[in-house]
């Protein structure tokens, strides 16, 4: 019997049914050719991890604007949706279920990385103070332009075209990257919010473009194969809102009503302040749902949460990087492949699918 048995206990996430609470969280490898394509090994590293319970996958731009790293993969054309058709084909074989993660940077992006060397796009023309990895070097991000109105449209247009992509390329459902800083988050914090029309202002106007692009997802999808990703007490990319209590919990609620798949929170790490851990404490109640924690868990840690209630399922980032058979490691309390952080970015086969199985 597992050492962890709540991490082995059915559960059913919206319309998927899933066989371990070890989830694989969405990570960037920076793998996928210059115009967008998934690698043709991306196929075997997924297929390596397919005994998660859900894979996310990594984050996958929804046009070519949406892009703010190096060979990151995108989902807006049909040789991406054919080269994922091979990753899914794989994770279904396999016995794996597997979402696509749908995302568009915003500001965090370089000229040199877009079409015709345009600026990066935004909520608002405010320079994130933060780098990109660009040329295989971290690289100062360049100063964005506001979104007019009407290009809003555009971009919810384009989230919905990505989902409709995704299904086209066989996935079992999508989430919205709503967290970490990108497009979605910049409109949702006043920090980098300072819009005059019904996307700026309040809380339920900045929440507005988060909402619009996740009931697009749920015009293709259904709502019960759609999950969100939020991270409320990070400041990652440079962001920062007045009152995080207010914000999230009007997120939180509003999302609450769409009953979706899930919500996927990037929880405080383990020694945060206490007022993170508190903000967490507020929001919990108002979502009702099937609730995915990340960040920092270990076996024990991510066995107590569910064990709790706190959470239904965990999300583990790194673990998974260096070991492809990480449930069944967790499962019979085996040693753990130690991750190389040299090669988390960009680079061949090496310490992307040669890690040793048991």
């Amino acid at each position: 019997m597992s050492k962890y048995p709540s991490l082995f206990s059915p559960l059913q996430i919206g319309a998927i049914d899933v066989q371990n609470r070890v989830l694989m969280a969405p990570l960037t490898r920076s793998r996928a050719s210059d115009n967008g394509v998934p690698s043709p090994m991306a196929a075997t590293y997924y297929r390596q991890r397919a005994s998660a319970g859900l894979i996310i996958s990594e984050a996958t731009q929804v046009s070519p604007m949406g892009k703010g790293y190096d060979n990151t993969p995108g989902i807006y054309n049909q040789a991406q949706v054919a080269a994922w058709k091979e990753v899914t084909d794989a994770v279904h074989a396999a016995g794996g279920k597997i979402f696509l993660q749908l995302w568009h940077v915003g500001r965090i992006s370089f000229r040199s990385l877009l079409p015709g060397g345009q600026a990066p796009l935004a909520p608002s023309a405010i320079r994130a103070r933060v780098k990109t990895f660009v040329n295989g070097t971290f690289t100062d991000v360049d100063a964005p332009r506001a979104l007019a109105t009407n290009e809003v449209a555009e971009i919810i247009g384009q989230f919905a075209d990505g989902a409709r992509c995704a299904k086209a390329a066989g996935f079992d459902g999508v989430e919205i990257h709503a967290a970490n800083g990108y497009l979605p988050e910049q409109f949702l914090l006043s920090g980098t919010n300072q819009r005059t029309d019904q996307y700026g202002g309040d809380a339920v106007n900045r929440a507005r473009f988060l909402l619009e692009i996740t009931r697009a997802a749920i015009d293709v999808w259904g709502s019960e194969r759609v999950g969100v990703r939020l991270s409320p007490t990070s400041t990652y990319n440079d962001v920062e809102d007045i009152n995080r209590l207010e914000t999230f919990s009007e997120v939180y609620r509003a999302l609450d009503a769409l009953q979706l798949a899930y919500l996927h929170v990037v929880e405080p790490a383990p020694g945060a302040p206490a007022s993170e851990l508190k903000l967490i404490e507020q929001l919990r109640p108002l979502w009702t749902g099937t609730y995915i924690a990340n960040g920092g868990f270990d076996a024990a840690r991510a066995s107590a949460w569910i064990d709790s209630g706190h959470a239904h399922a965990i999300t583990f980032g790194k673990a998974f990087i260096a070991n492809p058979d990480l449930p069944a490691r967790i499962s019979t309390d085996a040693s753990l492949n130690t991750p190389d952080p040299d090669s988390f970015y960009g680079g061949d086969a090496r310490g992307y699918i040669d890690y040793p199985s048991l």
